[in-house]
């Protein structure tokens, strides 16, 4: 009895070591480093710290980081780490694991937890976290930047997220897995929620704008702009709005300016109609009064801005080509501009070429050919004005009397250009006939300058004629053909 008594009593010892053994924790449930896994393109780092039985783990042993699904399942948990055999770091307890939640996340009862392979064993799954990838972080724009938004009454308006929108607005429609809550504003700061999906249709006056929904990672920076929704009677107000602000520096180039969404418009400028501008939009660099007439179906508004461009004003005191400036007698012409532009800067070409040293707002022009001024405003709304101007000989010495002249503006042949023996100061009589028998010019101080006005062109390439008499009663006669 005694000796079957003692086996018994062995066996039970060992029973009992092999279950205390076979319960032992391996590895216990991971810490989290973090409350809320808020992951985006800028940042995708986040630690988890657990305690495991060092004299259970082989030197061939890996740990393995698993991620449960939205609901905290792990039926098909997706691996964000696996260690490498040998590893030192893993081979005291406790260990720190750093990793990256992968883009797909996007809900609030995810877990992860531990797996080790030699001994084989699986740590009970972490504390549920919400844990979003935000593809999209930056504000984003809704109504074409439109700060304002008008229906008719029984009506309603359609507000959208803009896709693409400006030039720098990284849209969310870009991210097809983003969700999107609407809110209707009750304080700079706050809003009460109204629906779900990327439009709204709005059938209540307020303020409303839209959320990018990243549950407790959701912030103020993926939030659009605010619109301002009215219900509108016929002869209502609503307003323009400019992409560049008003006022605006026009050397930015156009700003567009953006009435209330509606079925038709009309334009103006300064109280005139301007033509064929009836789109919601209208681009200008100009400054002036800029009214809109929008339908809205069952009713209609108007909406006016008074836009500043930030425009100087300037001036040349030559005639801007295709005009053409003749040279004085004296063999010099002043030009000037004058001008309102703030710390200006003026530069002056010929033929093309910088003209070295002409930086002053005048210049003593002395040749001939065409010539480009331009003053810019260097302070504050930085832009730029172009002069283009021409300057001929206004007695060349030409050999012949030309039958042949094109006033087409280009500079060439534009006028009847005689030599200088029948100009001013010879006090010879030019007379200019039609084919039909009327004198239409007649001098005793010929300026090369005919046509002095435009021919009306009633025949294709008219032939004139003329008669030059000097003032010792020599006649010249000939005719002289007009080509377009």
């Amino acid at each position: 009895m005694r000796n079957f008594t003692i086996t018994n009593n062995i066996v039970a010892f060992v029973f009992l070591l092999l279950a205390g053994h076979m319960d032992a924790q391996i590895v216990n449930t991971p810490s989290l480093g973090f409350s809320s896994a808020c992951a985006k393109p800028s940042f995708n780092t986040f630690t988890t710290t657990f305690q495991f039985d060092e004299g259970s783990i082989n030197a061939s042993n890996q740990f393995i980081l698993e991620l449960s699904d939205e609901t905290g399942s792990f039926t098909n948990p997706e691996i964000l780490f696996t260690s490498a055999v040998g590893d030192v770091d893993f081979t005291n307890s406790p260990a720190t694991i750093t990793f990256a939640m992968p883009t797909t996340v996007a809900g609030e009862a995810y877990k992860i937890r531990i797996k080790s392979t030699s001994s084989a064993f699986t740590s009970s799954g972490s504390v549920a976290f919400a844990a979003y990838y935000k593809f999209q972080d930056t504000p984003f724009t809704i109504n074409d930047s439109n700060p304002t938004g008008v229906y008719c009454s029984g009506g309603s308006y359609l507000l959208t997220i803009d896709n693409p929108g400006e030039p720098d607005n990284d849209s969310p429609l870009n991210y097809p897995s983003l969700t999107f809550k609407w809110y209707k504003q009750t304080s700079p700061t706050t809003g009460d929620f109204v629906a779900d999906g990327a439009s709204l249709e709005v059938s209540e006056p307020g303020i409303y704008y839209v959320e990018i929904y990243y549950g407790p990672c959701t912030n103020e920076n993926a939030s659009s702009n605010r619109v301002t929704v009215t219900q509108a009677t016929s002869g209502g107000t609503s307003n323009i709005n400019s992409s560049l602000g008003n006022p605006f520096c026009s050397g930015q180039g156009l700003t567009i300016l953006t009435a209330t969404s509606g079925e038709s418009y009309q334009w103006f400028k300064d109280g005139n109609e301007i033509e064929d501008a009836t789109s919601r939009t209208y681009e200008t660099n100009e400054s002036g009064l800029y009214e809109v007439n929008v339908s809205l179906g069952s009713c209609s508004t108007s909406a006016s801005i008074d836009l500043d461009a930030n425009q100087f004003t300037s001036s040349i005191n030559v005639q801007e080509a295709p005009e053409v400036n003749l040279m004085p007698a004296s063999g010099s012409l002043a030009v000037m501009i004058t001008d309102t532009a703030t710390n200006p800067e003026y530069e002056w070409y010929l033929n093309d070429a910088l003209i070295p040293d002409a930086v002053s707002n005048s210049y003593e022009a002395t040749q001939t050919g065409t010539f480009k001024a331009v003053v810019k405003q260097t302070v504050g709304c930085i832009s730029s004005k172009e002069f283009l101007f021409v300057i001929q000989e206004t007695f060349p010495d030409v050999e012949n009397i030309p039958n042949l002249i094109s006033p087409n503006g280009d500079g060439a042949n534009d006028t009847w250009v005689i030599p200088k023996a029948y100009t001013s100061g010879t006090n010879t009589e030019i007379v200019l006939i039609s084919s039909q028998g009327e004198i239409v010019f007649q001098t005793n101080d010929y300026q090369n300058n005919w046509p002095v006005t435009e021919l009306n062109f009633k025949d294709i390439n008219p032939v004139y004629y003329y008669i030059i008499t000097t003032e010792d009663q020599q006649t010249k006669k000939g005719s002289i053909t007009v080509i377009k």
